[in-house]
């Protein structure tokens, strides 16, 4: 559950982008921070651990609304990719209330995709939260990487390979350009944010 301050009436929710080494998960943060400025209430940290990095920053989502009359702030955070750090993404899972898993789109990649989305599974129920169950968006990232001759898998194999199961809401994009990088955000708050609503309602009813 998001942490509320009462006193301010904030409601902090988290967000985590998750996926493997060199899918684009920075990319999408630093084109959100820069894109988005207005709506950035924070320097964005970079924690650097060997080879990879986390990033973090607060984004307010004004647009969005208030949830029961709360604002809501919302804390972006990547993971880093590589198998080595996999205790760095789950310090960084911590208290997650919504995923977006940023996929490679090259076909070398496949498989590094599939693990990583194994992974996001294994660490997730560390905390006992279900993959099925938290708010996912998946992003097919680097669509642009067909223009530079590479081949590029089809949306309808990487669906087939992630999301038959899932059936989470998906995006192409490509976070180097821009493509529906803000869509891919926009999407996770939404579900994140309807998600705590109801977590809220629940608390209330009890």
């Amino acid at each position: 559950m998001a942490f509320i301050n009462l006193k301010d009436k904030i409601l902090q929710a988290k967000i985590v982008y998750y996926g493997p080494g060199r899918c684009g998960k920075t990319t999408n943060l630093e084109y959100i921070y820069n894109k988005c400025r207005l709506q950035v209430h924070s320097e964005m940290v970079t924690v650097k651990t060997q080879g990879d990095r986390t990033l973090f920053f607060d984004f307010f989502p004004f647009d969005m609304g208030k949830i029961n009359g709360y604002e809501v702030k919302i804390q972006l955070y990547t993971v880093p990719g590589q198998v080595k750090y996999n205790s760095t993404r789950r310090l960084v899972l911590k208290g997650v209330d919504g995923v977006v898993f940023v996929a490679d789109s090259a076909a070398e990649r496949r498989d590094k995709n599939v693990i990583s989305l194994r992974n996001l599974e294994e660490n997730l129920a560390l905390y006992n939260k279900n993959i099925y169950e938290i708010p996912l968006v998946i992003q097919y990232n680097k669509r642009d990487l067909a223009k530079q001759g590479v081949e590029v898998l089809d949306v309808e194999t990487m669906e087939k390979d992630i999301n038959s199961r899932l059936k989470a809401p998906s995006f192409e994009a490509s976070a180097v350009e821009g493509g529906n990088v803000v869509l891919t955000l926009k999407k996770i708050i939404y579900e994140t944010m309807a998600s705590l609503e109801k977590e809220l309602k629940q608390e209330q009813a009890k």
